[in-house]
């Protein structure tokens, strides 16, 4: 094994504990409710309604947790069966789930810059996530640069920022309250003329209820198309996992709004309801790109189904 495999065999198994422990509060639920329900007691139909209600808790979604548990049901009825059976099972029919939806962000070299527009509500950890990823895609050897789009914060001009010195990218940004559909149209023109591969966007936290907030969304979009009519190549939304069923709203509202092309879930650390992601992958079908679960630059990594649905239900790899 040469050493650039060994790095990249010990980074997978260091995001592997990562992720486990960032899973830790949902998998600690589910394992154990699991073990109360089948210990010492046949999978009989009072049984499986529990499980339905456990997984409805973890925010996986009515229609989910009633296939999973009727899954888990099938030539089972009846039949004493262990914890580690049942989450073997469930980490199966969660991956069934996902699986169609783990896909990376593919970048389009030939589009110079690839545009990349996120959008996401306040609190949800939309701007941490443009600084990782401008960070990602610098040690990837792309030249980046970050537009400061959410104008109504000064915070939140100031942390991309930061964020953009320590990516070493730079970031066009203009006075609190500036137009952000000019500040985009100015950030595209920049980018264009010096080549770049990659611009992100910020966005400001619009909830997702704001009608004209969500108009300025799509003025962003209209100004950035007058210079590029293929831009944004990609619209991100960030969603924040604790909390839980007004993500797929969030979801909803943003696709009709921005035409939102992937998802990336933060905050997986903070909540016991991690299902909510097999929610939405069931309901909406966008590719998940990736996940956080912290607050380091290297706390977001690509979303893999496999690897999250065992995390999800405290199995080992």
């Amino acid at each position: 094994m040469n050493d650039s495999t060994t790095e990249a065999s010990g980074t997978r198994q260091s995001w592997w504990r990562r992720l486990r422990g960032g899973l830790g509060r949902t998998s600690a639920a589910i394992t154990s409710a699991i073990s109360d329900l089948v210990t010492k007691r046949k999978l009989d139909a009072d049984a499986l309604e529990e499980l339905e209600e456990l997984l409805i808790r973890t925010d996986i979604g009515v229609d989910v947790a009633a296939r999973i548990a009727a899954t888990v049901g099938e030539g089972r009825y009846n039949k004493m069966i262990s914890p580690e059976e049942v989450k073997a099972i469930l980490a199966t029919e969660i991956e069934r789930i996902l699986a169609p939806v783990a896909r990376p962000l593919a970048i389009d070299s030939a589009k110079r810059p690839f545009v990349i527009l996120v959008a996401g509500v306040n609190g949800s950890g939309k701007t941490t996530t443009i600084g990782k990823l401008a960070s990602r895609f610098s040690r990837d050897g792309r030249r980046v640069m970050l537009a400061a789009g959410d104008t109504f914060r000064a915070a939140a001009i100031d942390q991309l920022k930061i964020w953009g010195e320590r990516a070493r990218s730079p970031v066009i940004a203009g006075a609190q309250g500036a137009d952000a559909a000019g500040l985009a149209y100015e950030a595209l023109a920049s980018g264009r003329a010096q080549a770049f591969d990659v611009l992100i966007v910020d966005t400001a936290g619009r909830l997702q209820n704001k009608a004209a907030l969500m108009g300025e969304l799509q003025k962003i979009v209209r100004v950035m198309k007058k210079l590029d009519p293929t831009a944004p190549h990609a619209v991100l939304l960030v969603l924040d996992a604790t909390v839980g069923q007004n993500a797929l709203s969030q979801v909803g509202e943003f696709s009709r709004t921005a035409g939102v092309t992937g998802l990336v879930m933060t905050k997986l650390d903070g909540t016991a309801r991690g299902g909510i992601l097999a929610a939405i992958a069931a309901k909406y079908q966008l590719p998940v790109h990736f996940i956080g679960i912290g607050e380091a630059v290297d706390d977001l990594a690509p979303f893999e189904a496999k690897e999250f649905a065992r995390a999800l239900v405290g199995l080992e790899r």
